[in-house]
């Protein structure tokens, strides 16, 4: 993998994580965007957390597959790749999740986070099994339901491999159908990351020229952009309760994101603060696992304060989520490097590839 694509990888890795914080932001229903009390400002909170920021899961699960099978099919092992993601993927997500039951567990004993989490002291033992390890349903630590989701298509990785090497036309036209029409979810909580994953899959098989878009970069990035603004629009004029075309409309732009993020990348790594975010390694993982109990916190510390103004912690709380993420991640990287290595699933600073191609040139060159 050269130099260019591992840091447009690295750069959306941060960026999209970035925009699911605003994906998360907790509100009551009296702060609804859809009762648009705020005008402008509610139809920007659905443009970013329910139209914008939605293309980051589809995305995310293409990068996974493309990772997964860049050496080719023959490179492949698969007892290998489920002992490495025991440790990247699942002893994270078991870590991350499970301590944050703990300690809801222990917060509602005493009286504290009843009505913004699940109720967790009185769960029955299936819906506790659930919430620890998403079995059924969403976990406690919510958007680790990503995580979960991945570790069945890396489960199911060699018969995605196959469907995709062979048949690459109907499998994906298969699971796109099954990304964005209403039929039932099955064994998968997010029916998309089925979809990125194996699009990740087919890309890294089939030798796609992932740079070939890029002189096209400013038009399909616009036309993802503006695809999201009119679904923005619809969502905020029919929400909350929407009908079922409009979620069709939903899950299409999601996956149009796939494309649009990768062309987007390549814009923003010409700039500098492109640049530098290129090479943040394992703070995009910190970012994601740690940022909902952090914003479910301040949720509660705000309602408690009691300050009747909810635009100004909807644009604070995640600023100061990630600001407060990016603090302790350089800490934790610092002082304690074997429990970074163990949340982060022994992810570190993004390490630059050796460039020996002129292909690579283009990108590694104004990195330097």
């Amino acid at each position: 993998m050269n130099a260019g694509v591992s840091s447009r990888i690295n750069l959306m890795r941060i960026v999209l994580i970035s925009g699911i914080v605003f994906v998360h932001v907790p509100y009551d229903p009296a702060n609804s965007p859809f009762l648009g009390l705020n005008g402008l400002i509610d139809w920007l909170r659905v443009f970013l957390g329910d139209s914008l920021f939605r293309i980051g899961v589809p995305c995310l699960s293409a990068i996974s597959g493309y990772l997964l099978f860049r050496r080719g099919f023959e490179g492949f092992s698969y007892g290998k790749t489920l002992r490495t993601k025991a440790t990247t993927v699942l002893l994270p997500f078991l870590l991350w999740n499970l301590s944050f039951l703990a300690f809801v567990f222990l917060a509602q004993k005493v009286g504290i986070g009843f009505g913004y989490l699940p109720d967790v002291v009185h769960a029955t033992p299936r819906e506790m099994a659930t919430l620890a390890l998403a079995l059924e349903g969403w976990p406690i630590n919510l958007p680790l339901y990503f995580l979960r989701d991945l570790l069945l298509c890396l489960v199911l990785s060699p018969l995605l491999a196959l469907l995709v090497l062979r048949y690459p036309r109907a499998t994906l036209l298969v699971f796109f159908a099954y990304a964005v029409l209403p039929v039932p979810n099955g064994i998968f909580l997010k029916k998309s990351i089925l979809f990125g994953f194996s699009t990740g899959i087919a890309v890294a098989l089939h030798r796609v020229d992932v740079g070939a878009i890029d002189r096209y970069a400013s038009q399909i990035s616009a036309a993802v952009v503006a695809a999201a603004l009119l679904l923005s629009v619809a969502l905020f004029l029919v929400g909350p309760d929407f009908p079922v075309w409009l979620e069709i409309l939903r899950a299409m732009t999601a996956l149009s994101g796939i494309v649009g993020a990768w062309a987007l990348s390549d814009l923003l790594l010409r700039t500098r603060l492109g640049t530098r975010l290129s090479k943040g390694g394992g703070l995009s993982f910190w970012i994601f696992c740690a940022h909902y109990p952090l914003l479910v916190g301040l949720w509660m510390v705000w309602n408690r304060v009691g300050i009747d103004h909810y635009v100004a912690f909807y644009f604070a709380a995640p600023l100061l989520t990630i600001t407060i993420l990016v603090v302790t991640h350089a800490i934790v990287q610092k002082s304690l490097p074997g429990l970074h290595a163990l949340l982060t699933g022994s992810r570190s600073t993004a390490r630059k590839p050796i460039s020996n191609t002129a292909h690579d040139v283009r990108y590694s060159t104004p990195q330097r």
